[in-house]
């Protein structure tokens, strides 16, 4: 965790956000009207609107399965999470659709995002010796038209910061590399993670 999260949810909190968006990854599944949930009933920590992307992995393997989200939040938290559950179920493009029948065998991981701040480096080789591997999520903006991010988590995959960024610019669709090109922008954040047992 890092020392940017300092509000973190409380544990009750954390647990409803988990059981709606299972509850969203059902209804999605099978074709079902996704959760409605009374904002005013809620606290502010889960009305005001925040950043987040739901993972969702194997429970045998620890395979991933699906992962999407926002960088930029448009809906209050509960809702963009419940939103986000059931996209990441039925429309990450590198996974097909989720069925009924893996919803027991799928753990649900929500990722809480602070604020992007544009990473100060004063040459493009500075880059990968700035970011904190495990700490920040990295956002990729080419020419204000494309964009890519990796959660922290992917370090753990990925724990060399230049093949970091060239795996990165892959993603974006974009050669290795190509971070180092004017009209690229690096932003950062870190993440408020939190997942079922």
């Amino acid at each position: 965790m890092s020392d940017a999260c300092s509000d973190l949810l409380p544990a009750a909190e954390r647990e409803l956000l988990l059981r709606l968006a299972r509850d969203s990854i059902a209804c999605a599944v099978s074709g079902a009207a996704l959760p409605n949930v009374d904002l005013e009933c809620l606290p502010p920590t889960l009305t005001k609107p925040r950043a987040c992307f739901v993972t969702l992995t194997e429970r045998d393997s620890g395979a991933l399965r699906g992962c999407t989200g926002v960088l930029t939040a448009h809906l209050p938290l509960v809702q963009e999470v419940i939103r986000t559950a059931a996209e990441t179920a039925l429309h990450d493009p590198r996974f097909e659709p989720v069925t009924p029948g893996e919803l027991d065998n799928l753990r649900v991981e929500i990722s809480l995002l602070t604020p992007p701040v544009p990473l100060d480096a004063e040459r493009p080789d500075d880059i990968p010796r700035l970011l904190r591997p495990g700490i920040n999520g990295v956002t990729l903006i080419y020419y204000n038209y494309r964009r890519a991010t990796f959660l922290p988590q992917v370090w753990e995959k990925i724990p060399d910061p230049v093949e970091f960024l060239d795996r990165l610019c892959l993603k974006m669709g974009l050669p290795p590399g190509v971070w180092r090109e004017p009209g690229m922008e690096v932003e950062v954040y870190q993440v408020e993670k939190f997942c079922e047992s």
